[in-house]
């Protein structure tokens, strides 16, 4: 029976792209799919001799970090959980005793509390563990949540045009009280105590409800400093005060400032592992699942939505995790 299934699968599948190919340059590419969809290693570059073996493995991590999967534009399909996929990159450079350092590429304008500290978490145990050293390349952006990842490393290179920073705590309320007041509208919520309903767009946030939020936002932003003061040994904890006032910084604004330790490109990053590996040669590697060409150090960099929202990276679907409760480290100008 489920070869019958496929036979009549795969025929449809032949039939829509024949009627779809018989015009213009249109049709289907019909490609079978591994059974086993762990983590494939792709070779990137590096050196091509069979004789070399040590690698450095380029560990992306992309777009909003949250500990979900994010629908994709229109609701069609889904992207994979950032925090599960990056552990699960993560365990398999632990694993291959011939992957000697990895670099962190980032491009993600932060996330959620939660999945920053998870990430973090899971990369300063790789480091104990494993022993391997990492090194952080921002690329476009690296803000907030994402420059928290960062400070797990001991080292950060960034291009001169990144943005980086945002250091601070974000959580989004609104109120549609005075609308519904003005079109006569009323609401009423039963609730089991007088905080149940707290920051409900129903009702205005209450000035005991904003101090209690705002215990919640102080907690976390002591906690950001805190990571990164122990992840920029260069500066004390009064300095990153100073500079975490929730604002970003360039490139080299952050150079200046001390969050990063050289301006670069990808391929400095690359060199900063090998020579902090030891090693004089290496393979370039990258994981991915395996549906998907890799063939350079740009391979798997998120393509840009078609809408921008001022100066953030964040696809629309992306945004759709601020209507969720919840506590950000995200630099959002939404």
């Amino acid at each position: 029976m489920t070869d019958m299934k496929t036979t009549m699968i795969l025929s449809t599948l032949c039939a829509l792209a024949l009627l779809t190919g018989c015009g213009g340059e249109g049709g289907f590419l019909v490609q079978p799919v591994p059974a086993d969809q762990h983590m494939r290693e792709a070779v990137i570059g590096g050196s091509e001799s069979l004789f070399v073996t040590g690698k450095i493995a380029i560990i992306d991590v992309d777009g909003m970090i949250m500990n979900m999967k994010p629908s994709s534009l229109l609701g069609m399909g889904s992207q994979e959980n950032p925090v599960a996929v990056f552990q699960e990159k993560l365990n398999a450079a632990a694993e291959d005793s011939h992957v000697k350092a990895v670099v962190l590429r980032i491009n993600s304008p932060g996330g959620t509390v939660s999945a920053s500290e998870a990430m973090y978490d899971a990369l300063i145990r790789f480091r104990t563990e494993s022993k391997k050293p990492v090194i952080t390349f921002i690329q476009d952006v690296g803000a907030s949540g994402a420059y928290y990842l960062a400070c797990g490393t001991p080292r950060i290179l960034c291009q001169s045009t990144s943005v980086t920073g945002s250091i601070g705590v974000l959580i989004q309320t609104f109120s549609l009280a005075g609308t519904l007041k003005k079109i006569g509208v009323t609401t009423t919520a039963i609730t089991s105590g007088p905080m149940k309903d707290m920051g409900s767009p129903l009702k205005e946030l209450s000035e005991e409800d904003r101090q209690f939020l705002q215990k919640i936002v102080s907690e976390y932003y002591d906690k950001f400093v805190s990571v990164v003061a122990a992840g920029r040994k260069n500066l004390k904890e009064e300095q990153v005060r100073t500079l975490a006032d929730g604002r970003i910084y360039t490139g080299k604004q952050a150079l200046e400032a001390g969050l990063v330790d050289r301006l670069g490109e990808l391929n400095d990053a690359v060199n900063e592992a090998k020579k902090a590996a030891g090693l004089t040669k290496a393979k370039i590697v990258m994981y991915h699942r395996p549906v998907g060409y890799r063939n350079n150090f740009y391979s798997q960099t998120s393509a840009p939505s078609a809408t921008q929202y001022n100066l953030v990276n964040v696809q629309m679907a992306d945004l759709g995790v601020m209507n969720q409760p919840g506590f950000y480290y995200l630099w959002t100008m939404k």
